[in-house]
């Protein structure tokens, strides 16, 4: 296959939105005949977005999984850095949080069952309803309404904050929302820096991205020196787009020559989540937040890491109002789509953390 060197970026159009959902796509090419991407796609500029990441303040916040994860009769586990945690809902209906080693001899409590808001230990019977007890002590923990977030400040280390510095998101009450839980073989920084690259799109992709061109990843030239100031826990509401990222016009594919464009603004609103944002097309104001949360190692001593991917679509489209009222039927699907997208991009994080694990690791 041919490759070609650089040409200037010329300014690219505005992406409007169409009359209907669906575009033709016109003059489309082959997969190996798409324009090269590898020189833009700079190890410097990566490593650079990453530093910038995790420069950002966290408060200790780390994902543990979905809203809709705590049931009534069994806590919601995971092991955050090594430390077991557990998070269910107390007899009013408020989350609690605290860790997942029973004070009396150690039982697991990812496999006590909750009653009546009392986790109750299945090894003697020791009843927990989310206050301080027998040594046990709550952690701070967060409901967003899409996704929970425990605060670990022993893990974390850094000053700590009310609540998760959590992106703006579409209003929940007009939106449609799936939560994608993985795991793969790697440390968090590996999943941020495989989002902080979106030139592998349409290659690594081509099932669901075409057409892709990154307009700028230069935060410089995008309106801000830096990230606008966004108040932690906030949700639900239009804000500021973080300018800080890479602009990105993509469309999805659907079948065949029919795909979605739009343009998407990828952002690191903090250490361990990248957020991509539709900014234009159909869907703006859709957001895609992709959550880094450490599990600890595994048995031979490699990292373990969960990718928590929140998907949160709206329109103002007279038929999406349908599209919500269907959401129970929707959600396996939307889950479905990201898994097959994240079985790629578990496997580029993987061998993105082997290299850098043996020194061989060429960005």
């Amino acid at each position: 296959m041919p490759d070609r060197p650089d040409r200037p970026v010329r300014p690219v159009r505005p992406v409007r939105r169409a009359r209907y959902p669906l575009s033709l796509r016109r003059n489309a090419v082959a997969w190996e005949r798409q324009r090269p991407t590898w020189r833009e796609a700079r190890p410097a500029v990566i490593a650079d977005a990453l530093k910038r990441a995790q420069a950002q303040p966290s408060g200790n916040w780390y994902v543990v999984g979905a809203t809709g994860d705590v049931r009534d009769d069994r806590p919601l586990a995971r092991t955050v850095a090594g430390q077991e945690v557990v998070v269910w809902r107390d007899a009013t209906g408020q989350l609690v949080a605290g860790p997942g080693i029973c004070p009396h001899l150690g039982a697991p409590l990812r496999d006590s069952p909750v009653r009546c808001g009392t986790l109750v230990c299945h090894w003697h019977g020791l009843g927990l309803r989310g206050t301080a007890f027998a040594g046990w002590e709550p952690l701070p923990v967060h409901d967003d309404g899409v996704l929970v977030w425990v605060r670990l400040d022993d893990v974390g280390g850094e000053p700590p904050l009310d609540a998760p510095v959590v992106p703006a998101r579409p209003a929940l009450a007009g939106a449609v929302s799936a939560v994608y839980v993985g795991f793969g073989t790697c440390e968090p920084e590996d999943v941020v820096a495989n989002r902080l690259d979106p030139w592998h799109g349409a290659w690594f992709h081509p099932y669901s991205f075409v057409d892709l061109t990154v307009v700028s990843s230069d935060p410089t030239k995008q309106g801000h020196a830096g990230p606008p100031k966004r108040e932690p826990g906030a949700s639900d509401e239009p804000g500021p787009v973080d300018e800080d990222g890479f602009t990105v016009d993509v469309s999805f594919k659907v079948a065949g020559r029919l795909v979605v464009p739009v343009r998407a603004v990828f952002t690191a609103p903090e250490p361990r989540t990248v957020l991509m944002r539709i900014t234009q097309g159909e869907g703006a104001g859709s957001v895609v937040e992709t959550h880094a949360t450490p599990l600890g190692p595994d048995e031979q001593g490699r990292p373990r890491t969960a990718v928590v991917e929140a998907v949160m679509a709206a329109s103002d489209r007279p038929g999406f109002t349908m599209a919500r009222r269907m959401t129970p039927l929707l959600r396996p699907l939307m889950r479905a789509a990201a898994g097959r997208l994240w079985r790629d991009d578990l496997a580029y994080a993987e061998r993105r953390w082997q290299l850098r694990s043996t020194g061989r690791f060429p960005g």
